[in-house]
């Protein structure tokens, strides 16, 4: 995941963010077959809970970041493990429940962040209060948290690529 200032285009921001999340959750609808082995990509492993996490995590740190820009208060300094770390919990098996409980996740996330990203004008989106990229920047940034979940890929019961 990239750190530098992201490329923006016209595209509407809420539409980006709900597109990233049902490319997310279109492939995630593959991961109940996953047999246990962590994908590896780079330096990293990735697995259907720990894709699930990073889109989640990113999604909210990014969000708190608005809000609290919005509201003049300073940010929440980053602490977060990110994808340097897979946990315990990455490492389960991924169930139709964990399944449902992503799918209700992540769709909440998508849509709270397209409401919010409704009402704000386009100079609010390109001239956003607080230090930082702007929020037509930060969105952008945020497609980029679909590589988790591109990560691990479509799955089938035949094995991964199949």
């Amino acid at each position: 995941m990239s750190e530098e200032v992201p490329i923006t285009d016209d595209r509407e921001p809420a539409l980006l963010v709900t597109a990233m999340v049902d490319h997310v959750l279109d492939l995630a609808a593959t991961w109940t077959v996953w047999d246990g082995r962590p994908v590896p990509e780079g330096d990293r492993i990735y697995t259907p809970h720990k894709a699930i996490r990073r889109v989640a995590d990113h999604l909210v740190d990014h969000l708190a970041e608005v809000e609290a820009r919005l509201a003049g208060r300073p940010t929440i300094p980053d602490d977060w493990h990110a994808s340097a770390i897979t946990t315990p919990a990455d490492l389960a098996p991924f169930t139709d429940q964990d399944l449902d409980e992503a799918v209700s996740r992540l769709t909440r996330l998508g849509h709270i962040w397209a409401d919010r990203l409704t009402v704000l004008t386009a100079d609010q989106l390109d001239q956003s209060p607080g230090e930082g990229w702007t929020f037509r920047q930060i969105v952008f940034h945020l497609t980029d948290s679909a590589g988790y979940a591109d990560a691990v890929g479509k799955l089938s019961a035949a094995g991964p690529g199949h």
